[in-house]
Order: C-alpha cells, then structure tokens, then sequence
C-alpha cells in the first residue's frame, strides 16, 4: 500500500465504520508490514517542570486555570533529570522524554533544558521533549544540542478544538510541528480520545496527522485520564472498542509510523491493552506515572508483555522510520524498577 498524504474526512470515516474484525486485519496486514508484530519500543516521561501552565486545556491537571490541588515545582535540575534517565535505561526505556508545563519556553530555558538533552544522550537513550510552542531558533538550538525528537500533540480535530482549548490555536500548533520539521528533528504528534468528542472528530484528528508533509515518526494515542477539578473531569466514558478502532485506523493511515499506546494504560484491562496491540500499537510509556496522572506498573507491563510474547526493543533497534534490526532481545524483569515520574505525551 503507497504511503498516502491525501486523505479525505469521508475516507478516514469510513475505514471507522468497517466492520471491527475486517479494520484489525487491515490493520495488522500493514502493521506486520512495517514492523515486527512482537516487538514493542518502551519510553519513559519525567515532568522537568511541573503546574503553573498558562494554558486552559481543558484535560490538564497542570493548567493554572484549574484547581486540582497539583503543587507547583520549577525546573528540575540538570544532575536530577540524569539520574532519573539513568534509571529509566536500567528499567529498560529505550527513549527518554521530557516534559514541562510551559506555554513556549524562554531562551534561557532552552540553553539549560540543551543541557538535559546531552547529558541523556551520553547514557545512550534517544531524547524527546515537549515544551509548548518553538520558535525557528529554538528548535534549532535543541537540534544542535543531539535532540531526536519534539512532541507537540493536536490533541483532537480543528473543530473541536476550540471546546476543550481557548488560550491556543490549531494553526498554532500546527507551525510548531512545522518549525520542528525544518529543524530536521523527529516529530512525536497525537492526540486525546475520550473528552467528548465524536467518531468524525476522532476521524478529523487522525485526517490532520495522515495529511501532514510527513508523518510523524511517533503517534501517540492517549486515553483520556478524568482528573478532578479540570473541566473534563465528568466527561462521558468512551466504548474501548473506539479506541481500539483509533488505534487501528492510525495504523492504516499511517503504516510506518511508531503508534504509541499512551495515557490512560493504568485503567485499561489486559485485554484491552492486547486487542490495542493487535490493532497496531507498538510503542508504551513506561513508570508508574505519566507527568502527573498514573501509569501502568511496571510490573504489571512485565507481566503482559511476557503473557502476549512481546519483547521490548534494545537501543540499537529503534530508527526514525518506525523500522527495527528484529534482535533477539527478550523481555524478562526489566521494569523491576523505575524513575520517580514519568509522562503523557
């Protein structure tokens, strides 16, 4: 199947309709194209600088909009951030990503977050962050520092996007995706399910995504995690065979990208999780928290992966291509321990 950057909404709609059992095959024929179907790329996220986001996102426990009790911390020290990646390697992460509840980041924030970057990089792990908003410069600055790569979610359709967001727009995010793109760094961009929103705009989600220049090397699918006090606290439950739908739909439109199983994993069932790999997840967080909101133990992710015969793929594994070596790594007791935070991109 040719690789395709023209998706129609009524296309992407239509490939949510199918029958459920016909979609995963679909899905898992490209899936076993493009990947080793048993083997999974595991990351950990730490949260460098936590709450006090000017942003009104309405899933965000981080945002200064809302009350939720999240205690306000600054920007972790550079000796913290290496520690807390050394353990992560040792768990088993292959990739360390970084996260600070920041609108855009100042430049002086960037020459000590560069620091962050190479120091993880000398131990080994490829490097993720997610800021907020990049300039030209910075994404720059962050590429010369050994960056790989840059997440920046869209978080839903266009249309909806203005009910869960008011301080941002789509084409807001969309010019940082592009300021990454010309910083020759990989990009990491997804999405939210769950917060209300319908199957088309699910659709429109995954039609942006689909229809970028290129595909974001990582999609990450997260499942939304009610948080008290945020506006989406309440919102109504989503049929988990919708996001194994997601799932396998982002698989189709995008066959070689990495679709990472993301937020929202703790609340899932083992079976869910499985019917989610099927469908063309590849990609986990791992640690028991994900920024802020918690994450499926590692144990239990030890656990799965040993009932289902996944293993997790070494270092020298993982390419910007969504490729693998298939090595024969296997997945034993590698999550026995982990840092003291991780993530939600």
């Amino acid at each position: 199947m040719t690789i395709r950057h023209d998706w129609s909404r009524d296309e992407v709609a239509a490939l949510f309709e199918r029958p459920f059992n016909e979609l995963l095959f679909a899905a898992q024929q490209l899936h076993r194209t493009h990947h080793d179907p048993d083997a999974i790329q595991v990351s950990a996220l730490l949260s460098i600088k936590t709450g006090a986001c000017p942003e009104d996102c309405g899933y965000c426990p981080q945002s200064a909009h809302h009350d939720t009790t999240l205690e306000r911390e600054r920007l972790m020290a550079v000796d913290e951030v290496v520690e807390a990646a050394r353990q992560a390697h040792a768990a088993g992460a292959t990739r360390f990503c970084m996260g600070a509840a920041w609108r855009s980041p100042r430049d002086s924030d960037i020459e000590l977050v560069a620091s962050m970057v190479r120091e993880v990089k000398a131990l080994g792990m490829e490097t993720c962050l997610t800021l907020g908003m990049l300039s030209d410069a910075q994404a720059g600055a962050l590429r010369d520092a050994g960056l790989d790569y840059y997440n920046h979610n869209l978080d839903t359709s266009p249309e909806y996007y203005p009910e869960v967001i008011s301080t941002r727009d789509y084409a807001d995010r969309l010019q940082t995706l592009e300021a990454v793109r010309e910083a020759g760094l990989a990009v990491c961009c997804g999405g939210i399910v769950g917060m209300g929103e319908s199957r088309d705009d699910r659709a429109g989600l995954l039609q942006q995504l689909a229809n970028l220049p290129r595909h974001p090397e990582s999609v990450p699918i997260n499942h939304l995690v009610k948080v008290p006090g945020t506006p989406l606290a309440d919102a109504p439950d989503l049929d988990p065979f919708e996001l194994v739908r997601t799932v396998a739909v982002a698989r189709v439109l995008m066959p070689a990208s990495v679709v990472r199983l993301s937020a929202g994993r703790e609340q899932m069932s083992d079976e869910l999780q499985a019917l989610c790999f099927l469908a063309g997840a590849n990609s986990v967080f791992h640690g028991e928290r994900l920024l802020t909101t918690p994450n499926a133990a590692p144990d239990r992710d030890a656990a799965l992966f040993t009932r289902l015969g996944l293993r997790v793929q070494a270092d020298h594994e993982h390419d910007h291509s969504g490729g693998t070596d298939r090595g024969p790594v296997l997945y034993g007791n590698a999550c026995a321990s982990q840092p003291t935070a991780a993530d939600t991109a």
